[in-house]
């Protein structure tokens, strides 16, 4: 009999072990054979049974060198590939296209988890990941409120991004202090895309929320003076929370066109 593991803070661990929870999510993911699937953060199993099961090849990425050791015993002669590894490290390009990536992230390093994997969108079929409800209420807000922001924008450019159902903290060990929430993630064909260089979209976004309760005229003025603004019909006295994606881009291409590079 196995030793039991402890969650560790510093991987910012706590287990799902509700099995409605379970059968739930994976019924959002809906793995199919032949699916091109990675786990992040396989943690003790609990979504890699059934995935794995229901997909016949299962790919993980972990970096906790103990559940990784417990993986290998259990999963020993099944279609599960280990890949030790910090995921904000973690080559996903290489694990080939038409990827599904699933997950429940550590909510201390989501945010940059999800930047990452936006460099591979192009890769990626879809994105089903459990991450803290707030996280998620800002991936999926609209202008104007609190919650919408830099992670709201550049997110929204990039994937469609759909709020699936919360999680509460009892279906975990140990259990946290927050709401949990499933997210999916797909991400837009090409023609969707309107900015001419993503980079400087992504250096406009930071900036314009760099310093919430500046007015556009302050934190763009980098980029684009009053005048500018005004062409585009965009109120310099506006705080960046109140542009929608379009707007940024806008204000993106408008920059591009005057010669502005991202570096």
């Amino acid at each position: 009999m196995s030793v039991p593991h402890r969650a560790r803070k510093r991987f910012g661990q706590n287990f799902l072990v509700d099995g409605n929870i379970i059968r739930k999510i994976v019924a959002a993911i809906a793995p199919r054979p032949g699916d091109n699937l990675v786990e992040i953060g396989p943690g003790l199993g609990a979504l890699t049974r059934p995935v794995l099961e229901a997909s016949g090849h299962l790919r993980v990425v972990e970096i906790d060198r103990d559940l990784i050791a417990r993986l290998g015993d259990e999963f020993a002669g099944q279609a599960l590939e280990i890949h030790q590894g910090d995921a904000l490290k973690f080559d996903f390009g290489a694990l080939g296209g038409d990827l599904r990536v699933i997950g429940n992230l550590p909510y201390n390093i989501s945010t940059p988890i999800l930047f990452h994997l936006s460099e591979y969108a192009e890769r990626i079929r879809d994105m089903t990941f459990m991450l803290q409800k707030e996280v998620v209420e800002r991936m999926v807000a609209e202008p104007g409120g609190a919650d919408y922001g830099r992670l709201s924008v550049m997110l929204q450019y990039r994937f469609r991004v759909d709020k699936q159902f919360d999680v509460a903290p009892g279906a975990f060990r140990p259990v946290p202090k927050v709401t949990s929430a499933i997210v999916r993630l797909t991400p837009r064909p090409a023609q969707e895309l309107g900015a001419r260089d993503a980079a400087l979209l992504a250096r406009i976004v930071s900036a314009a929320f760099g310093q919430r309760r500046k007015t556009l005229r302050n934190t763009l003025r980098d980029f684009a003076d009053q005048a500018g603004l005004a062409e585009l019909g965009i109120d310099p006295g506006l705080r960046g929370e109140r542009l929608s994606v379009d707007d940024f881009v806008r204000i993106a291409n408008r920059c591009a066109d005057a010669g502005m590079r991202a570096s």
